[in-house]
């Protein structure tokens, strides 16, 4: 029973909708970019010969091969995209599948086959639209690329198509290059003038969809960026502001992690110091700090001067012994510092630095089976005592 569970639990991880869905998207875009491919691949070579410019290489495959090539690539580049669960992948997949469908809807080549999987596929990412949130730099860099190259394939196409439309004519690929460039940029020299109203509303075409893709690539790539750094900063404030009444617990070793899940149980607000280096098991909406814990700074930045209690549960003394110094710089005289002792041989030790509270476990064990050999008794006064000792 546990070996099916097991399989069963494995396939709900691998067949995740958001991968499936990128596997769709990326036959989808496969399919609809073969023919186009495959007629490249057996014409041109054959053909090279007989074209006289880029204008005739261009009409001979027809203005349609362009964008359904551009379309094609975009799609299988975005399905990577969606694999990495990224919503600036799913939303631009949206739009590159409706632009499939209408294509192959509308036009007497088209596959209504593809069309119709296209609109499934956009149903499923509708549907599954929260398996899609994560924000990622390479999710915005790979959505900047994508568009650009875009652009500046449709532009080079349409300035060698349009050639002579312009003054001076554009007829070789440097011009065009040239000319695609300073358009889509907005920097305009004026050196390459369109002449024709159809080469005017093209070279309108490309300035503004120029602004349009350098503006969203930039909000894709540094959107994430400050996002994440707005986020962090404003958790940090909150934390900060709720930094007040509380108990602060020192340490990330069980003993620390079990007191915690205690006080949260509780209702009691906590902040945790976590030395760099250390992996810990607090829960990811702790209040954590990692950061060194005897450091005045970092006592400060935990509230140590308005908390109820400190308490020092390392599984170090001498890590415990200066961080009871460094606390009691900065705590109020309404502060309790409580520290843990490991080892009975440390106890003077950590009593000599004058915590509130000394707590220690050995010292407690070792007592409680000692008047168990002895068949003595022990009540709960004396239990706390041994316990919970006085550190002045």
């Amino acid at each position: 029973m546990k070996t099916i569970v097991k399989k069963l639990s494995f396939l709900k991880t691998v067949f995740r909708p958001h991968r499936w869905i990128g596997l769709l998207t990326l036959a989808i875009g496969s399919i609809f970019l073969k023919p186009v491919l495959i007629q490249i691949y057996h014409f041109v070579p054959q053909a090279m010969g007989e074209f006289t410019g880029w204008k005739d290489l261009i009409s001979t495959f027809g203005l349609l091969t362009l964008p359904q090539v551009v379309l094609g690539i975009a799609m299988v580049l975005m399905s990577i995209g969606l694999l990495l669960r990224a919503r600036v992948a799913w939303s631009f997949s949206l739009l590159l599948l409706i632009a499939v469908a209408l294509f192959n809807f509308l036009l007497h080549t088209g596959d209504h086959r593809i069309g119709y999987l296209s609109l499934f596929d956009c149903l499923c990412l509708l549907w599954f639209w929260r398996e899609f949130s994560q924000s990622s730099l390479a999710a915005g860099t790979l959505f900047a690329l994508i568009s650009f190259g875009s652009l500046l394939t449709y532009a080079l196409c349409g300035s060698l198509y349009l050639g002579d439309q312009f003054h001076p004519a554009i007829d070789e690929l440097s011009a065009a290059l040239y000319f695609s460039t300073v358009s889509m940029s907005t920097v305009g020299f004026g050196d390459i003038v369109p002449v024709t109203p159809s080469a005017r509303l093209f070279t309108v075409s490309i300035i503004i969809l120029g602004i349009t893709v350098f503006a969203t690539s930039i909000s894709a790539i540094i959107g994430p960026v400050i996002g994440g750094n707005l986020k962090r900063m404003i958790k940090g404030r909150i934390s900060h502001a709720m930094r007040k009444n509380h108990m602060i617990i020192i340490g990330a070793t069980p003993l620390a992690l079990s007191v915690y899940n205690g006080l949260k149980e509780r209702d009691e607000t906590i902040t945790v110091i976590v030395p760099p280096g250390i992996n810990h098991d607090y829960p990811a909406d702790a209040d954590v700090l990692t950061d060194d814990p005897s450091s005045d700074k970092v006592l400060r930045d935990a509230g140590a001067d308005k908390a109820n209690y400190i308490l020092v549960l390392r599984n170090d003394d001498s890590d415990n012994a200066f961080i009871v110094l460094a606390a009691k710089e900065v705590v109020s005289s309404e502060t309790k510092i409580l520290a843990l002792v490991n080892s009975d041989k440390n106890l003077s030790k950590i009593k000599r630095v004058q915590p509130d509270i000394v707590f220690s476990l050995q010292t407690l064990a070792s007592e409680l089976l000692l008047r168990k050999l002895s068949g003595e008794n022990m009540d709960t006064g004396n239990l706390m005592e041994l316990l919970f000792q006085d550190g002045h």
